[in-house]
């Protein structure tokens, strides 16, 4: 049992993050006595909170009974750290706590890839609430009906697999499934090559992979089944789309088995649910079952989010902070706009920006005078050439700014109704454009 592995329950630091918080629940479902500080409040440790786990906010001196929990952006020499180290706790990072929770499972189904792991996990949790089977899911991001964590049964557990310093390495997964391997975190891997390696290491490490049959690289890892929008063993036929809402065929082996309509705008969703179908093909599932699964999936949060209008034009927030990313959000927000759309992006670690550069001025060059708004520096030291100023020195049309206020006046020069605002970013801009449209 769970509790029986942390008697003296786990304490957090960094309880409000959005995986660090489902995976607080997780062992709180289980018996298990937690709780955690983080540097400021959120709705995840108001959540938390509600639900009787103890959350201290800012930096907390004390540190409780029991293994100490941290996160690998938690800079080694974080006070909290050095606290519990002195005090002689058992430390144990998030991926190793994922791995030990992931075992106590008989089946693991890991996603991982550099996009689109929430979505792929939330639609593979659809499908097991439709087939009524038992399982346990674990989210990087919010669900739009069940948020980063559900509890349904112990038999299998639905995970993403982050590549964050090969944090996915701690999965040992009945089934791996591989989205995509494009280059990210360059503070982590110096090149594609090293990208690779990493994620065939995460393959050799399940009983049965599944890979993009689209991606050249991805065909290179060993697997078992394939999935594609134009190849693999289980790809898309017959596609159609309405305001960017699709409805495709799915064939599995050049057979034509059901068509499925999405209730989530974006043509990557088809590649996202041709994924999940793969993968619940494996767990044993039916394809009716993962047609009304798939149907059920209503989006998660900070995807193609729409969170309200500014002088009457919609403000959609994308969680892309990738140039894959931007590009396909970009293209989803040009087909459905009558008038412009105005693009606000917050850069998303100095090392992203610098080492990926190149690629993210080709796809912003395709915007109209995008807002670059200051970087986001996550666990990062500032990097002049990967700031957003140097990004900005590179899109001659480009504005920057660095406060709510100048974002808002930047927004509302010539804004028209018809226009569509669409903000993309991982860091804080998601509750800063909110503070906007509140004021």
């Amino acid at each position: 049992m769970i509790s029986e592995i942390f008697p003296s329950g786990c304490y957090f630091i960094g309880i409000g993050g959005v995986s660090m918080s489902a995976l607080a629940l997780f062992l709180h479902d289980r018996g298990v006595c937690v709780r955690g500080s983080d540097v400021s409040e959120s709705n995840f440790t108001e959540m938390l909170q509600e639900k009787g786990i103890p959350v201290t906010i800012g930096n907390d001196e004390e540190i409780y009974e029991g293994t100490v929990v941290y996160t690998g952006a938690v800079d080694a020499s974080d006070r909290q750290l050095s606290v519990a180290r002195r005090a002689g706790k058992r430390l144990i990072s998030r991926a190793e706590l994922l791995g030990r929770l992931a075992d106590s499972f008989p089946h693991v189904v890991s996603v991982a890839g550099c996009h689109g792991k929430t979505s792929t996990t939330s639609m593979l949790a659809h499908i097991f609430e439709a087939g009524k089977h038992p399982y346990t899911v674990h989210i990087g991001g919010e669900d739009a009906g069940f948020g980063n964590y559900r509890n349904r049964g112990e038999e299998f557990f639905l995970t993403e697999a982050c590549e964050f310093k090969r944090s996915f390495l701690s999965l040992k997964s009945e089934i791996a499934l591989i989205l995509n391997t494009d280059r990210d975190h360059t503070d982590c891997y110096h090149d594609e090559e090293e990208t690779l390696r990493a994620y065939a290491l995460f393959a050799a490490q399940a009983k049965k992979t599944v890979v993009n049959g689209d991606e050249r690289n991805g065909r290179k890892i060993p697997h078992v089944l394939s999935f594609g929008r134009y190849s693999g063993d289980i790809r898309a036929g017959k596609v159609f789309s309405d305001g960017e809402f699709y409805r495709f065929t799915v064939v599995e082996n050049s057979v034509p088995m059901v068509e499925v309509r999405l209730n989530v705008r974006g043509e990557i969703h088809v590649s996202n649910a041709l994924a999940a179908y793969a993968a619940a093909r494996l767990c044993g599932f039916t394809a009716a079952e993962i047609k009304l699964g798939l149907e059920s999936f209503r989006g998660v949060k900070r995807r193609f989010e729409e969170v309200g209008t500014l002088a009457g034009a919609p403000v959609i927030c994308d969680y892309a902070h990738h140039p894959r990313e931007i590009e396909m959000t970009i293209a989803t927000a040009e087909r459905i706009c009558r008038g412009r759309v105005r693009i606000v992006f917050q850069p998303h670690t100095y090392t992203r920006t610098r080492d990926l550069m190149g690629d993210f001025v080709r796809v912003l060059k395709r915007a109209e005078q995008p807002i670059i708004y200051k970087t986001y520096a996550a666990r990062e030291k500032f990097d002049a050439s990967g700031s957003a100023v140097a990004l900005v020195g590179n899109l001659p049309e480009a504005s920057y700014v660095q406060s709510p206020a100048q974002l808002k006046a930047r927004l509302t020069d010539g804004l028209s109704s018809d226009d569509l605002i669409l903000v993309l970013g991982a860091g804080d801009i998601y509750s800063i454009i909110k503070t906007v449209l509140d004021e």
